[in-house]
């Protein structure tokens, strides 16, 4: 299984670097991860709504340009479905056992993401209705992620 993750953005702090890393280490035995980052738009303080969807539009086509041809395509938004772990252990299997050997999950930068995006997602799933910083979402992702595979094979887990 292939996983992709685009995400808008640089990591700057280092606890959330050193997470992804160790991460990213242990998901190697699962599967094969990719983690491309997207540059973000500068944006002020206050955004005109219009200003807030030329951003949305721009990094969206940076976002459209790195997503795999029939890849299975999860978008993170804050309007998706709320799944529990095992959920989306399951979602994650049954994509498996259905053919599907790439998922792609997209990150959006902090204003979200174009319309064009969430239109090309197959899924869209939110981790809650509370709105986290996308550095730090990239983190929680891959550990859920992680904890999925867990489920899927098995292995113990923290519930």
């Amino acid at each position: 299984m292939k996983i992709k993750i685009i995400s808008v953005g640089k990591i700057k702090e280092k606890y959330i670097q050193e997470g992804i890393k160790e991460f990213s280490k242990r998901l190697s035995r699962y599967c094969t991860l990719d983690i491309v980052e997207i540059d973000d738009e500068k944006v002020p303080e206050s955004l005109s709504k219009k200003e807030m969807e030329i951003v949305k539009q721009k990094e969206g086509e940076r976002i459209l340009g790195k997503i795999p041809p029939n890849s299975f395509v999860i978008a993170l938004s804050i309007d998706g479905k709320e799944l529990s772990s095992e959920d989306l252990a399951f979602k994650i299997q049954d994509l498996m056992i259905n053919g599907t050997n790439d998922i792609t999950f997209i990150i959006g930068g902090s204003v979200g993401l174009s319309n064009e995006v969430l239109s090309k997602s197959n899924f869209k799933l939110s981790f809650s209705k509370m709105t986290f910083p996308h550095q730090l979402m990239r983190l929680i992702l891959l550990e859920q992620i992680y904890r999925s595979w867990r489920i899927i094979n098995g292995e113990p887990y923290h519930r």
